[in-house]
């Protein structure tokens, strides 16, 4: 049987991405770096992704998403354009933790270095999105939203080496680095490049989400504020 062909589409982030891995395999990949661009450029990359590689969307196998945490807007558009995909092709839908996603950026790095891996995606002010898995990728804790300030982290910390990554790394690097076990690298972003080998293994094991059900996985209520001062 020939290895199955996944799109993957991030949008937990400013960074916007739609790869194409056959079997775990990257074959292509398209990223933008614009905000508030999700639902302007991501239909168009992908059909310029699959256009690219000579793949025709009837022969995809399955179409996978990043389900959150992270911007809310990025991860609806992400969610309904995956769900519509599904739907209009008859293909299955897979989806990963984009926590998770982007911990595999580094997972090979974490192995040498018998390390944790801590993802974080910026939440706004100084609490992030964050998730602890070993170095084989296996979560040491459930996704929470976190305040990061000093101490934060000293449990694991205190036991080994950690890499932090992503976003929310960056803005806590000076608070973070006051531990000699914290290797904090900044510019990582979730992308759908990452996903591939956790994607393929899902679908070898069919585990496909409910497309009726299928929501996305904010973590946290989204809260509307009013602003203190109106124009009359």
């Amino acid at each position: 049987m020939n290895p199955p062909y996944i799109l993957a589409i991030e949008t937990a982030t400013m960074l916007g991405s739609v790869a194409l891995f056959e079997g775990d395999e990257l074959l292509g990949l398209l990223e933008y770096r614009r905000a508030k661009s999700h639902a302007r450029l991501l239909a168009p990359m992908i059909s310029t992704l699959l256009k690219d590689l000579e793949v025709e969307r009837s022969q995809l196998s399955a179409i996978a998403v990043a389900k959150g945490p992270g911007s809310y807007t990025g991860l609806r558009v992400g969610v309904s354009t995956a769900k519509g995909l599904c739907m209009a092709l008859d293909k299955p839908l897979l989806s990963i933790n984009s926590l998770e996603g982007l911990a595999w950026k580094v997972q090979s790095l974490a192995q040498r270095m018998d390390a944790f891996i801590c993802p974080m995606i910026d939440a706004r002010r100084m609490e992030v999105y964050c998730q602890v898995f070993n170095a084989n990728m296996q979560p040491l804790h459930e996704p929470m939203a976190k305040i990061v300030e000093e101490g934060a982290f000293g449990e694991i910390l205190a036991q080994k080496k950690v890499i932090f990554l992503g976003d929310g790394a960056a803005k806590c690097e000076e608070i973070l680095t006051q531990s000699p076990n914290a290797i904090v690298l900044p510019s990582g972003l979730s992308s759908a490049a990452d996903m591939g080998k956790a994607l393929h293994q899902k679908f070898q094991a069919e585990e496909f989400e409910d497309l009726m059900t299928f929501e996305p996985f904010y973590l946290k209520d989204f809260r509307v504020t009013k602003p203190k001062n109106r124009l009359l």
